[in-house]
């Protein structure tokens, strides 16, 4: 999250924010909305931002159906979350729409590895790791960024290959977004 951190600023969404684990970890300056669709979840970041004085708008909603209005934010923040997503494509695409032109799109996500033993280790245990948590071992966001439109400004990848932080940015002058399929 620090180098996420360093990134953004304005009016930031962080999506899918689970039990707001992030919030003593954004600098002061920022406007901060978070949702999240378990309500338990939910609950217990209510709890978080309350213990930690922390001033953030927490609402209950889907990553993959936002309830903002289009370019409402200068940053949107999605940390460890793509892997659990039922739809990916339509998360990415719905951070594309609440981004104002220029603004960035910031990932923290753990992914497929480039490295061929890893890579097969995460394929035999996805099964078990879909089942048991929806949770994704091999999938990967430049997958959904760009066809999205999303410039891709810095992209790093950790332990094994198998975290991957990215910085993507809303070109000044979108292209129209592609039909989303409902």
């Amino acid at each position: 999250m620090r180098w996420v951190r360093r990134r953004f600023g304005g009016e930031v969404l962080e999506i899918a924010a689970g039990t707001a684990r992030n919030l003593p970890r954004y600098p002061e300056g920022v406007t901060l909305t978070a949702t999240e669709l378990s309500l338990e979840m939910l609950a217990i970041a209510r709890n978080r931002a309350e213990e930690l004085s922390y001033p953030v708008d927490l609402r209950l909603g889907d990553a993959q159906q936002l309830e903002f209005e289009d370019e409402s934010f200068d940053t949107v923040v999605c940390t460890l979350a793509l892997c659990t997503i039922p739809d990916p494509d339509r998360a990415v695409a719905e951070a594309h729409r609440v981004l104002r032109p220029g603004g960035r799109l910031l990932l923290f996500e753990h992914v497929r590895s480039p490295r061929l033993p890893i890579r097969a280790v995460q394929r035999l245990i996805e099964p078990l790791t879909v089942r048991l948590e929806g949770d994704h071992q091999t999938r990967e966001p430049l997958d959904y960024l760009e066809p999205e439109g999303f410039e891709i400004e810095r992209l790093e990848r950790l332990k094994w290959g198998i975290v991957e932080r990215v910085a993507a940015r809303k070109p000044a002058s979108a292209r129209p977004r592609p039909e989303l399929k409902a």
